[in-house]
């Protein structure tokens, strides 16, 4: 059968009530598997599949396209819709919210989608939104789902499906006043489905209620508290702390603007100053082991520089102190034939590479104090790379090793099919 005529049966041959049934049940299977998708993309151990979640993170594109198509499948219904539920302000309520929470899943994950597109800040503006829609979408879904379920149906004496019910109802003919009074005393409050739908919306909030508290805080916090919460869960033992300048201490950049996301794709390392060695070595005329007191020894500089994750969101204006990458690739004396250098995770697992000319860019820092502080270990610390003109899966966290070699390495997240040059586009990098 032709496309065509699949569109012409669906909008002319199937009834109208079984078509809204078919979509209402059509949304709930898709809002169900974007919801599980979306959350296991947050899971720690699902972190750590690699290829595994470049392709869940694909199926969740791809079903939240399949939702928009049965949006627009819906939207010639509506206005019929709603009009049959003129008698009915709680459903109205219902559809009113259901149809907000689906437009702003809709467009925030679009937003996230042409992120790389798109002015600086706006892709914290997305993600903060869409992760919003997603703590109130999805505890109301289960609720809708609970309280509409044949079970509770089947308490109240009424266990036929309700879209249905309303499909069939003549849109025209208000009920009549026996029909109101049944239904006065169907929807009475003390009736047993009211206190089953009362008591799972009480489950529901403080089930889930002080997770979302701890994410409003945490979305709400501009990076200070943040940091200083990521500090004291801090499990590096690194002695002595590195001293701050007093361009890093108050910070140059005023502080971070923005909230980090802290994502790895291994269990977070922890360190101890007792073992922790830093190593250059490849093609190059001297090679290096430092200590972590010696490592505190190389001279450093600070910069201020955005910090831009290619799942949208940013951190504006932080404060890295550490050591230019070109000044200790010129300690090594980088032999003719190096063209790349590749950069060693102390997870024992992350590797990334750059090559040589990128590699000496003024602003790339193996930085070891973020705002005047350590860097937290969830961040990256001791020691991490910052390289502000690409995306921070460039930045490797827990450096301690550089390697100069002469064929080009394809990093972890480049072979699981990320850009091998991950520029930030001139517009957010220069924000």
């Amino acid at each position: 059968m032709k496309p065509k005529r699949v569109w012409t049966n669906w909008l002319s041959g199937v009834p109208y009530g079984k078509r809204l049934v078919k979509l209402h049940r059509w949304n709930a299977w898709l809002l169900a598997l974007l919801a599980l998708t979306g959350l296991l993309l947050f899971a720690e151990p699902v972190r750590a599949l690699g290829a595994g979640r470049v392709w869940l993170k694909e199926g969740h594109l791809w079903i939240g396209a399949a939702s928009i198509v049965v949006a627009a499948l819906y939207l010639p219904l509506l206005p019929r819709h709603w009009k049959q539920l003129r008698t009915k302000p709680a459903q109205r309520w219902n559809l009113g919210l259901v149809l907000f929470l689906l437009a702003g899943w809709i467009v925030t994950g679009m937003l996230l989608w042409l992120v790389r597109s798109l002015p600086s800040g706006w892709g914290n503006a997305a993600l903060l939104l869409h992760d919003l829609f997603t703590w109130v979408g999805v505890p109301y879904a289960i609720y809708h789902s609970v309280s509409r379920s044949r079970w509770v149906k089947a308490v109240q004496s009424h266990p036929e499906n309700r879209v249905e019910e309303e499909a069939t109802e003549a849109g025209d003919v208000p009920p009549s006043e026996p029909g109101r009074i049944v239904q006065m005393l169907r929807n009475a409050p003390i009736s047993r489905a009211a206190f089953l739908r009362m008591a799972a919306g009480l489950l529901l909030v403080f089930g889930l209620g002080p997770s979302f508290f701890r994410w409003l805080m945490t979305a709400s916090d501009t990076g200070g508290a943040e940091l200083e919460r990521l500090a004291r869960e801090d499990a590096n033992r690194m002695l002595p702390p590195p001293v701050p300048s007093a361009e890093s201490n108050p910070p140059l950049g005023g502080g971070g603007q923005g909230q980090f996301r802290v994502y790895t794709v291994t269990p977070i390392p922890a360190f101890s100053s007792e073992d922790w060695k830093f190593a250059l070595t490849g093609l190059v005329g001297r090679e290096y082991a430092w200590s972590w007191q010696q490592f505190l020894e190389l001279k450093r500089t600070v910069q201020v520089s955005d910090f831009h994750c290619v799942t949208g969101w940013s951190v504006y204006k932080v404060t890295w102190e550490g050591i230019p990458l070109k000044e200790l690739l010129e300690l090594a004396k980088v032999r003719d034939e190096a063209k790349f250098v590749k950069f060693y995770s102390g997870d024992r697992v992350y590797t990334d590479c750059l090559s040589l000319e990128q590699a000496r860019m003024d602003d790339v820092m193996v930085a070891v104090l973020m705002d005047g502080k350590p860097i937290p270990q969830q961040l990256g610390g001791p020691v991490r790379l910052v390289v502000p003109q690409m995306y921070a899966y460039k930045s490797v966290k827990w450096l301690q090793g550089i390697e100069l070699i002469d064929k080009e390495h394809i990093g972890y997240w480049e072979l699981r099919g990320y850009d091998n040059d991950a520029w930030v586009p001139k517009g957010r990098a220069q924000a």
